[in-house]
């Protein structure tokens, strides 16, 4: 199991290069002279070329690469172009309300899928699976903004029960913390709902056609047991797997949520800062965003040897 871990740590090193070198290069595959988009339409020549000498398109490639990546591992990402403030006190200022957006949108999410997986595939072809199954689909069929929208039009203006924008701080107390994040926390989390839904039922389905399955039901094993203790930990694999992939669909989802909801997070600092063409905040924040995703497969990955062992040799 250690050397597996080991392997699977090692990996994620060539994958981080690779998008650090990705992320870098934004500034040279962005069409046009990123230079002159900053500077504007009144910018002077010496305007574009002061600009251009602050993000160092001047310099070959590879010297301002080595300089950035040098940078980034000791904690600098940079200084955005238009506040002069440090891109990583930016984004300590704005990661709060992404991470709970995205932590209670995981939670909610699995807590709600799985079991509606299983019961669908326990009644399969009953009304409850189809009623599941329908559920699922909408969640697919229907975009974030609008279930954002319809959700904040019913609970906060008709109902107002629920705020239609903003957050709290969890320091200023967990009520005021989960109202401001209900609504987004299911906006954000209704596709990756019934995609959690779906690949639980199909598994399930499989799972519980196996023989062992029917040993344990003939040995008269309660129908609890057999359900989530013999089938889900054996169904457990694809679902880690969906539910590791679909971080990826949160962080490009919770960029929109927040803007629905105008939630301050990190999200809105990078739609902020692609319509200024701020370069180096949309650098550190994509690849922050990234370094997540890959920590997020990792984990995903030393999983798997906790619900089949064979994966760790």
């Amino acid at each position: 199991m250690y050397a597996y871990a080991a392997r699977r740590i090692l990996s994620t090193i060539p994958v981080m290069a690779v998008v650090a070198l990705f992320v870098f290069s934004l500034l040279y595959i962005a069409p046009g002279d990123p230079a002159a988009i900053i500077a504007g339409d009144q910018a002077t020549p010496a305007d574009v070329d002061r600009i251009r000498a602050s993000l160092g398109l001047d310099r070959p490639f590879i010297v301002r690469f080595g300089e950035w990546v040098w940078h980034i591992l000791n904690g600098d990402l940079g200084q955005s172009i238009f506040t002069n403030l440090p891109v990583s006190h930016m984004i300590a200022q704005r990661i709060e309300p992404t991470l709970s957006l995205m932590v209670l949108t995981l939670i909610l999410s699995i807590a709600i899928a799985v079991p509606a997986g299983v019961l669908a595939a326990w009644k399969h072809g009953t009304w409850i699976d189809r009623l599941v199954m329908i559920m699922a689909v909408a969640g697919f069929s229907v975009p974030v903004f609008v279930v954002g929208y319809l959700l904040a039009y019913t609970f906060a203006l008709q109902l107002d029960v629920l705020p239609v924008q903003g957050y709290t701080p969890i320091a200023d107390g967990i009520g005021p913390w989960l109202r401001h994040l209900v609504l987004p926390a299911v906006t954000l989390g209704s596709a990756f709902i019934a995609l959690i839904a779906r690949i639980t039922r199909a598994t399930m389905l499989e799972v519980l056609n196996q023989d062992y399955v029917r040993t344990a039901k003939s040995k008269g094993v309660d129908q609890r047991s057999i359900l989530f203790v013999h089938a889900l930990k054996n169904a457990a694999v694809p679902i880690v797997t969906v539910i590791g992939l679909g971080v990826a669909g949160l962080i490009g989802g919770a960029v929109v949520t927040e803007s629905v909801f105008a939630i301050p997070g990190v999200g809105r600092l990078v739609v902020d800062a692609i319509l200024r063409r701020d370069y180096p905040v949309i650098q550190g924040v994509v690849l922050l965003f990234s370094f997540v995703y890959v920590l997020v497969n990792l984990g995903v990955d030393l999983l798997y040897t906790v619900f089949d062992p064979r994966i760790r040799y």
